[in-house]
């Protein structure tokens, strides 16, 4: 494919040992150790309480990850287009599903069913940002970062607007986990726009390719970055903290990857 070329206006990210950007900036930058750590999902503040009560793990994440880049980049969310992207969504309905539908009595509740759906956070979303504006829900399994990135990057050069990329994970309990085995929640998000403004923080060239991607320089990390697929937004994102221009390659599908080049801007 020719390069698909996007920029990045603002950034969130809540993982493990990674309790939002400006602290997940310090350690990605050399500048803090890293401390493992369970991933602190705050409350969706954005959401009424009813449907607060209701949303899972995967809606906390994803909605407190759009938020922070929101508050970051001063948008509108109304106004704003949004790609969603996870790998497998919320564990805790499916297994509570499962669960249901294995014993005498299998009737689903009407709560479960629509948080089971993948497009579930998107809609809280909408909700809680009373946005009426276009949103995708995808997977690629563990490429699910990358087809994000992708879809979010085409989509803003094809609107000429700036398109909010949320991605996120959060794991399955047993025995789904054992199959699946992811071991905590992560969220990134990544606003972007059609083309570098004095208000962003780098612009990105993107192009497919068949590259190994190089392991992070912290173990933990590194770990972190194999174990969850959002992860993978790790190496791009440290090269942003550490004000680094130049290249990373992302893993995507069996076979594929995706080099990202990247210029500073602000």
């Amino acid at each position: 494919m020719n390069a698909l070329r996007a920029a990045i206006d603002a950034i969130a990210l809540i993982g493990p040992g990674l309790s939002g950007w400006d602290e997940a900036r310090a350690v990605l930058a050399g500048e803090r150790a890293y401390v493992a750590a369970p991933t602190a999902v705050p409350p969706a503040v954005l959401l009424p309480p009813n449907e607060r009560r209701r949303s899972g793990l995967a809606v906390r994440i994803a909605l407190a990850a759009g938020a922070a880049a929101l508050d970051a980049s001063g948008r509108d969310p109304a106004r704003l287009p949004t790609v969603f992207a996870s790998s497998s969504a919320d564990g805790d309905t499916c297994h509570a599903i499962c669960e249901q539908l294995a014993g005498d009595d299998r009737l689903i509740s009407p709560t479960r069913f629509h948080n089971s759906v993948h497009n579930a956070p998107a809609g809280y979303w909408s909700i809680a940002t009373r946005s009426m504006a276009p949103s995708t829900s995808l997977c690629a399994y563990d490429g699910s970062f990358v087809a994000g990135l992708l879809e979010a990057s085409a989509l803003a050069r094809a609107r000429g607007e700036a398109v909010l990329l949320i991605a996120y994970d959060a794991p399955y309990p047993e025995p789904l986990r054992a199959k699946r085995p992811v071991p905590d929640a992560f969220g990134a998000a990544l606003l972007l726009s059609p083309a570098a403004s004095a208000g962003s923080l780098a612009a990105l060239e993107l192009s497919l390719g068949a590259r190994t991607p190089e392991p992070l320089a912290i173990p933990a990390l590194e770990h972190v970055r194999r174990a969850i697929p959002t992860a993978r937004a790790l190496p791009l994102l440290r090269r942003i903290a550490r004000r680094e221009a130049g290249e990373d390659v992302l893993e995507y599908l069996d076979g594929l990857s995706l080099a990202v080049g990247v210029t500073l801007c602000a």
